[in-house]
């Protein structure tokens, strides 16, 4: 655990685990966002209640998930990030990987397939799929599956 944090009675590695993941959270969504369609040069904080979008299962995955799309109107950011909820029942389809990318896990639980292999994952669990990979996330039980996914954009065309 970080030093000058102190886990709350009875919660031990739980509140540790969740610590750097409720800093991210925090930063993130501290206030204010970016007008729409305006591309940005400057530094800011986004809010994640600006800019969720309520989609389709990515990848032609089933069910509902919400998108936070964070900093996509950052002018010359090359990096995508981004938080996406899967709602009881959705999924992110099975599709190859053109890229590497990375899904880290806040909450709920899931089933990964990753190259043919299942696995369960959950909250802390961190996924590194890389350019070639075949992958797939399955929302499990009654609670929202919550992710991030984090991996550099394509570079334009000439």
């Amino acid at each position: 655990m970080a030093a000058g944090w102190r886990a709350e009675s009875g919660t031990g590695s739980t509140a540790a685990m969740r610590m750097p993941a409720c800093l991210a959270v925090a930063a993130l969504v501290a206030a204010g966002g970016a007008d729409a369609g305006e591309p940005r040069r400057d530094s800011y904080v986004q809010s994640e209640r600006d800019i969720a979008v309520e989609q389709p299962g990515p990848h032609e995955g089933t069910g509902t998930t919400t998108a936070y799309p964070f900093f996509d109107d950052a002018e010359g950011f090359e990096t995508i990030f981004r938080k996406r909820a899967l709602h009881p029942g959705a999924s992110i389809g099975e599709h190859r990987n053109d890229k590497d990318e990375i899904y880290y896990v806040l909450s709920g639980r899931g089933e990964l397939m990753l190259d043919g292999a299942n696995r369960d994952v959950g909250p802390g669990d961190a996924v590194l799929t890389r350019d070639g990979s075949t992958h797939a996330l399955y929302q499990r039980g009654d609670e929202d599956l919550v992710i991030f996914i984090v991996y550099r954009k394509r570079a334009a065309a000439p």
